[in-house]
Formats: structure tokens, C-alpha cells, sequence
């Protein structure tokens, strides 16, 4: 009887972490929705990747809000936030930092770069050579930077948030297949419809002259230790065999069409099922359904593929080669 009730008493004390979880996270939630009117599963993508302790590309026309959506999020947050613009010019120790001797005192000194942080917004990303940009790959992959041979690891949690014009705008260049493989998700931001963008332009413009006067940064909602627990808790959501099988199925299939001329890795069957488990927590969940699977497709697997030659041609994107692949494999019943 005592062995049952101190099960009882664990699953409560669970529970109630989860419950006080989900309240903290909706909050955010609200928060970035109020500023960033109109783009609501956008919203949801990037607290996805967030409650995964991955990384996103943030992908749209310039205006739509993508470097707004990474400010809010910081200002919410009680940690360090370092921004970068990426030019044709930078370097890539301008992202990691570098090791210069100090003549005065005769000795070689750190100068760390601002990838040192907790959220890292790497602006227009493709603006930047291939060089520099693989200079994000060790920090992403393995969040350590290596300084005259020595592995100097960033502080926990560490997020990057990078945005990116489209690729046939002038002045950019493609980023590298490794690169993007390392992005958890690929958002796409679209513009909002008129009533959201009505409401937008009238919150902005209504009593404030500088446009960045009605995103002044609040108190923060969360701290470091918060978004760890938060992160702790949606890896133990509980995920069926079946649901699991889907989910590499859904990956696997992108090797076998005809329509792409480049599947996707084991990396995205990890990605997928980490957004799922993100996604069923976001509904307040605590078990993964295989809609949230497919609710993850989209933004996991879209810039881990490459187009056949034949499909650009005939006017297809990617987006509407997954929406075959999704139809044609069967989702499990449970």
C-alpha cells in the first residue's frame, strides 16, 4: 500500500510539473503572438525547436518580422543574447572568437566571439561565404568552439536563430547541405492577411514614434534553469513504437521518389521525433499522436531534401513533394 502511494505521488508531482510547465511556456506564447500579430504557427515552430534544444532557419522576404520574432523571444528570456549580421566581409573568427597575444603582459588572451551566449541570432546568414558560415557548423552540431586546439564549451541552453532572405534575392549564397542539416527546423514566414495585418500596422503606429518603441523589452518570463527542466520534460512525453515507425517511414520515403534527387538523413528521423514530442506538449499532451508527426514534416524535412531537376520544371516546390510523400505513407492507428 505504501509502495502505491508513493507511485501515486511521483505521478502528481509529475503532473504538476508538467501543468506548471505548459502555463510558463503559454505565457511566452501569448507574449510573442501579441508582438508578432499573424503569425501563429510560425510562433509555435520556433517554441517547438526551443522546447527541442535545437536550431532554426528562419526564412522569408524582408519586413515580415523574422529578426522581431528572435528579439522578443530574448527579451523574454533571463539569459545572454548576442546578435551577428552576416556580410560578404565577415570572418569567421568575427563568429567564434579568436586568440591574440598580450604584449603587456606577455602572454596569449581569449577574445570569445558572440556565439558565447544562450541565444544566438545569426542575421541574413546567407549573406555570408561559405567560410564563414561554416563556422557555425561545430557550434551547432557540437555547441564547443575550438581555439588553438582547445574545445571551449558554450553556455547551456545555446539556440540558433538564423534568418535568410530568399536564395534568388541578389547578394546571397546558398547555404552548405551540411550547414542546413543542422537546423532542427526550417521556418517559412509568409505575409500575414489583412485583418492581422491591419491590426499590426495600428498597434505600431498608434501613440509611439519609433517603430521599435512598442517591442521595449519586459521582464523576462523564464531563466536558464526553466527552459532546461522545460526541455527535460518533453523528452520523457511518451512516444508508441507505431508512432516511431511513422516517423522514420515518413523520412525514408523522401529516399525512394523519384521527385527529389536528395533524401533526408537519420538526423531528420531525430529531428521529427523531437518535434513531435514538442508539438504533442504544446497541445498539453503527454503522449505523441501521429498527427503531431505529420504536423512536423513540413518545417523538419523541407531543407534536408533537394528537387529533382523535372519537378522545378513542372512548377512543384518542395512543400508539394511532401504533401505527396505524407499522403502516399499510411499513418498508424492507435
Amino acid at each position: 500500500m505504501t509502495e502505491q502511494h508513493t507511485e501515486t505521488s511521483a505521478a502528481s508531482n509529475v503532473s504538476e510539473k508538467f501543468a506548471s510547465a505548459l502555463a510558463s511556456v503559454d505565457k511566452l506564447r501569448q507574449k510573442i503572438n501579441g508582438e508578432l500579430v499573424g503569425q501563429l504557427e510560425v510562433v509555435d515552430q520556433v517554441l517547438i525547436a526551443l522546447l527541442s534544444n535545437g536550431h532554426v532557419l528562419l526564412e522569408g522576404v524582408p519586413g515580415l518580422g523574422k529578426t522581431l520574432l528572435v528579439r522578443v523571444l530574448a527579451n523574454c528570456f533571463d539569459g545572454d543574447f548576442k546578435r551577428i549580421q552576416f556580410t560578404p566581409d565577415l570572418m569567421p573568427a568575427d563568429v567564434t572568437g579568436h586568440v591574440i597575444y598580450d604584449a603587456s603582459e606577455g602572454k596569449f588572451r581569449m577574445r570569445k566571439g558572440p556565439v558565447f551566449t544562450n541565444i544566438l541570432l545569426a542575421d541574413e546568414v546567407n549573406r555570408a561565404p561559405a567560410k564563414t558560415q561554416a563556422a557555425l557548423l561545430e557550434v551547432m552540431q557540437e555547441r564547443q568552439v575550438t581555439l588553438e586546439g582547445v574545445a571551449r564549451p558554450l553556455p547551456k541552453p545555446f539556440m540558433v536563430l538564423a534568418t535568410q532572405n530568399p536564395i534568388e534575392q541578389e547578394g546571397t549564397y546558398p547555404l552548405p547541405e551540411a550547414e542546413l542539416d543542422r537546423f532542427l527546423m526550417k521556418v517559412v514566414i509568409d505575409y500575414p492577411n489583412q485583418d492581422d495585418e491591419i491590426a499590426l500596422t495600428k498597434q505600431i503606429t498608434t501613440g509611439h514614434v519609433n517603430d521599435q518603441d512598442v517591442f521595449a523589452q519586459g521582464s523576462a518570463l523564464f531563466n536558464a534553469d526553466d527552459i532546461f527542466q522545460f526541455q527535460q520534460l518533453v523528452s520523457e512525453i511518451t512516444l508508441d513504437d507505431k508512432v516511431l515507425d511513422y516517423a522514420v517511414r515518413l523520412v525514408r520515403a523522401t529516399r525512394t521518389t523519384t521527385s527529389l534527387i536528395r533524401g533526408a538523413g537519420t538526423r531528420a528521423c531525430i529531428a521529427l521525433v523531437r518535434c513531435a514530442r514538442a508539438k504533442a506538449f504544446l497541445r498539453g499532451s503527454d503522449f505523441v499522436l501521429p498527427s503531431d508527426v505529420k504536423s512536423m514534416a513540413f518545417p523538419v524535412l523541407r531543407h534536408r531534401v533537394g528537387l529533382s531537376a523535372e519537378m522545378e520544371i513542372d512548377g512543384f516546390d518542395v512543400d508539394q513533394v511532401l504533401s505527396q510523400i505524407l499522403n502516399m505513407v499510411e499513418a498508424p492507428r492507435l
